[in-house]
């Protein structure tokens, strides 16, 4: 079941989500923060990628772990790996597993983060690529 409700806002959704970690506070602070330059075409902005992240069970620490050792702290690769799962190219439940691994025992070929990217890039015409993102 959801955390999020309407009667949330981008903070009180933050603390629910992130089961006291400070690393999933940080990259939902990144998602918050640099969403609209990365995915324009997203409904709700920021908050939309993180009520997505509640839909799919991902809390806490597996949202750390998500950005951290899977995406290397690149926000543009995490929303890109949300987006390849909504739009169907990449299952759901892989990304969970992804997200739940904190042994690193489960990852991403880089030919399998390419094709996922460029799939998502051909969908989505404003979704940056990833020459495109500017660090901050």
């Amino acid at each position: 079941m959801s955390r999020i409700t309407l009667e949330d806002n981008a903070m009180s959704a933050m603390v629910k989500m992130a089961e006291g970690n400070p690393g999933a506070v940080q990259a939902m602070m990144e998602i918050i923060e640099k969403h609209d330059s990365i995915d324009p075409q997203a409904f709700m902005g920021g908050l939309g990628a993180i009520m997505i992240l509640d839909t799919w069970g991902i809390y806490g620490s597996s949202i750390h772990v998500l950005f951290k050792d899977k995406c290397g702290f690149d926000v543009r690769k995490m929303l890109m790996l949300m987006r390849a799962t909504q739009l169907g190219f990449f299952p759901e439940e892989r990304l969970r597993e992804l997200s739940a691994d904190q042994t690193r025992q489960v990852n991403l070929s880089q030919e399998e983060i390419d094709e996922l990217d460029a799939k998502v890039c051909a969908e989505l015409s404003d979704f940056k690529k990833p020459d495109a993102v500017v660090a901050a």
